[in-house]
């Protein structure tokens, strides 16, 4: 078992440029102190430095850093692509594993829209059309209906606040340290 039964654990996945990362800063601004990102990005491209495959070592890190935040009295978003097929089984344990309440979100932006948040986005230059369509994976929802579809219509603004409330976060103190 990991975390406590007050930490909440939630899972924010979607395709690339579907605004996951913004959604996740936005929680972080809200809530405060107390909440720990968890981004896939940033433990598989910049700490690994890998590619994103089943069984790559960036599953089993996310995994530990996730359970190690839930472990340290830590509310945790774990943000990114995250597959199906290549995560699934690693956040269901984790899900399955967590004390506290644990929220899936699924951020479905049609691939056009895809490609019009993407050209915003100065870090990305030289990835185009062809590699974001490979990326693309429609509704690549995880089992059992854990996740709640959030669709392109909701604004950031509409999103986090969604969160907030349904995660309980919106009426959790943040830590004072």
């Amino acid at each position: 078992m990991v975390g406590s039964e007050e930490t909440r654990l939630v899972f924010l996945r979607g395709n690339s440029a579907s605004g996951k990362s913004s959604v996740a800063a936005g929680l972080r601004k809200r809530f405060g102190r107390g909440l720990a990102l968890v981004g896939q990005d940033n433990l598989r491209r910049v700490v690994l430095r890998e590619h994103d495959r089943p069984g790559a070592a960036n599953i089993g890190l996310i995994d530990l850093t996730a359970r190690y935040a839930l472990d340290a009295g830590y509310h945790v978003v774990v943000e990114g692509i995250l597959y199906a097929d290549h995560y699934g089984q690693m956040l269901t344990r984790l899900r399955t594993d967590h004390r506290g309440p644990t929220h899936g979100y699924y951020l479905d932006v049609p691939f056009a829209e895809t490609l019009v948040r993407h050209a915003t986005k100065p870090q990305f230059s030289g990835v185009g059309e062809a590699e974001m369509r490979d990326w693309y994976r429609p509704l690549d929802l995880l089992p059992d209906g854990i996740e709640t579809v959030i669709g392109a219509t909701s604004t950031l603004r509409e999103t986090v606040s969604r969160i907030m409330l349904d995660t309980g976060l919106a009426h959790l103190p943040a830590r004072e340290d």
